[in-house]
């Protein structure tokens, strides 16, 4: 972990400006927040393209995102000018804010967009990642992954709260506007970095780099319980999308303006941010298990409101109540990441399981899309087919360790041990130092 200043409370607090100022740039600034209804918004109606091309524009386009583990390897075993986190987020959020300027003189045809946004999202991954390890190195030594986490979504939710009508503005007016917020947006992390990251030099032989990176690939490769993890968000994201397929519904048959899409991502913010808190409270007295049935449970139930999603008035409930589940099920699937990254693979293992959530967001939005596009399917049965796969996930919770998911935020893993009886063998097994 980074050193600390003479003063722990300082450095904690530190911690935290990086943190904040770390999940606002890096979630304000991709391409699937601020500018998803400005794009969204222009491939449809400037490039005239279907579902199906409107959502393969975005899984192209976070093609970095699913490649996440290898950033997390090179910023965890490779220093960058003697640091692992520091210069990473300088030189990326740099680059990633130079990108904007240059989506603003990009041409407005389907390739040369998606070429500037992929390159875009390499940048932005690399302060993601670089932000997701340090966070990972914090919560593990102070045992709150759960209070951390919750931090976390609450900026992300947060960000929704003026995200929504914001973006849906952007969209209604030149897209240069919305490339340039992004960049000023992103470019906030380098004097927070600057001035808040302290970090020991670390002075390593080059021949010690890459024996580095294989104790990192030979650490993750033995960590049972983080794969475990990693199944388990795999299997609860990896179900038929239909986000694009909705926001044609929203325009098409419903007819909405992007101000008014905008505004129901207000709402969702607002139930996602009251999610946040609610989750930060909770887990200190609940442990994981049960918060991972609950949430996971409520997300899967918020999810059949979209099988009622007929009209702007029922758009606002079913959004806001899924707002609120989604959020849930994401803080505490989240949470389940920190606690489950080894020691010393920060960076590598905590983006080894957010790039298994992203790839399948993401890929699951084009399949969904696709199959409503080409296959004629309804969207309905891709509403059914999500929320049957999630559900099916739930129980599978109980087959996590103890050693894991058998403690509340804030209670050591011995205690939680001392106070779980046996319940198994493969729990038995997993209670071994990871």
């Amino acid at each position: 972990m980074s050193d600390s200043p003479t003063n722990p409370s300082r450095a904690l607090r530190h911690a935290a400006y990086v943190i904040v100022a770390g999940v606002l740039a890096t979630t304000l600034a991709q391409t699937e927040v601020l500018a998803r209804l400005p794009l969204q918004n222009l491939l449809k109606n400037e490039l005239h393209l279907d579902r199906a091309a409107n959502a393969a524009f975005f899984f192209w386009a976070g093609l970095a995102w699913y490649l996440k583990p290898i950033f997390g390897i090179v910023t965890d075993a490779f220093p960058l000018f003697g640091a692992r986190r520091k210069g990473y987020l300088i030189v990326g959020s740099v680059l990633a804010s130079a990108s904007w300027v240059a989506m603003i003189f990009t041409p407005r045809d389907f390739s040369h967009l998606l070429a500037v946004a992929i390159v875009l999202n390499v940048f932005m991954v690399v302060c993601s990642t670089v932000i997701g390890g340090y966070m990972v190195e914090t919560a593990q030594a102070v045992s709150g992954s759960g209070r951390l986490t919750a931090i976390r979504q609450f900026v992300q939710q947060s960000c929704s709260i003026f995200v929504g009508p914001l973006s849906g503005f952007l969209a209604s007016i030149a897209f240069a506007w919305t490339a340039g917020a992004s960049a000023v947006v992103v470019a906030v992390l380098i004097p927070v970095t600057i001035l808040f990251l302290h970090e020991q030099k670390l002075r390593i032989a080059p021949t010690e780099v890459f024996s580095n990176a294989r104790t990192q690939l030979r650490n993750i490769a033995t960590a049972r319980t983080m794969w475990g993890a990693a199944g388990l968000m795999a299997l609860f994201y990896i179900a038929p999308g239909f986000g694009t397929a909705m926001f044609y519904r929203q325009q098409n048959e419903l007819g909405m303006t992007p101000q008014m899409q905008g505004f129901l991502g207000l709402i969702s913010g607002i139930c996602g941010v009251t999610a946040a808190l609610g989750y930060g409270l909770l887990c200190r007295r609940l442990n994981l298990r049960v918060m991972l049935i609950l949430s996971m449970s409520a997300g899967t139930i918020a999810n059949l409101g979209y099988l009622f999603y007929s009209s702007y008035d029922r758009a606002m409930v079913i959004d806001g109540l899924n707002g609120f589940g989604y959020t849930l099920a994401e803080l505490a699937l989240m949470d389940l990441a920190v606690r489950a990254t080894p020691s010393g693979s920060e960076g590598l293992g905590f983006a080894l399981m957010v790039s298994v959530r992203n790839f399948a967001l993401f890929g699951t939005d084009w399949f969904g899309s696709a199959l409503i596009e080409h296959y004629g399917v309804a969207l309905e049965t891709l509403i059914w087919a999500n929320s049957i796969t999630t559900a099916i996930t739930v129980p599978l919770v109980l087959l996590l360790p103890a050693a894991i998911v058998g403690r509340r935020d804030a209670e050591s893993a011995a205690d939680a041990v001392a106070a779980t009886p046996t319940t198994g063998l493969a729990e038995a097994k997993e209670r071994a130092p990871l």
